[in-house]
């Protein structure tokens, strides 16, 4: 279980990856709860890895897998303080620039609710759930 001060502390930054994938999952409805779980393990290796100072394991994701790492990665990274995003009136989104620990223990965090969602609900019931939020 989670500490709640854990999840109220770093609730906006689990919204920010969970919308990247609600966007892909908009556009793409044949996304499965797989396809983020496996987006989700193959960032936690990637950090863990550049933590650590190894190369990150290859996994071999699904063209779809591949689409969601790819925009939870930039949604990381902005929230790493390196990446720029901007709104969609053009001005630069600014946010306290989080560590990669922190990082880390969200993307856990989020695969544990996907792992859950998929059990109780089958193929798409994180997905669904998450695009209902965000």
């Amino acid at each position: 279980m989670v500490d709640e001060s854990f999840l109220d502390q770093y609730l906006d930054v689990m919204q920010n990856i969970e919308s990247a994938i609600a966007e892909v999952y908009r556009d793409d409805t044949s996304l499965l709860d797989y396809d983020a779980m496996s987006a989700y393990e193959a960032l936690i290796d990637h950090y863990v890895a550049e933590k650590i100072q190894r190369k990150p394991r290859h996994f071999a994701l699904s063209p779809r897998a591949d689409r969601v790492f790819g925009r939870i990665k930039v949604m990381c990274d902005w929230r790493l303080g390196r990446e720029v995003l901007e709104s969609e009136d053009g001005e630069k989104m600014e946010v306290p620039p989080k560590t990669v620990d922190e990082i880390i223990k969200c993307l856990k965090v989020l695969l544990n609710s996907a792992k859950k969602w998929n059990k109780s609900g089958g193929r798409q019931a994180y997905l669904a759930f998450i695009s209902k939020y965000v």
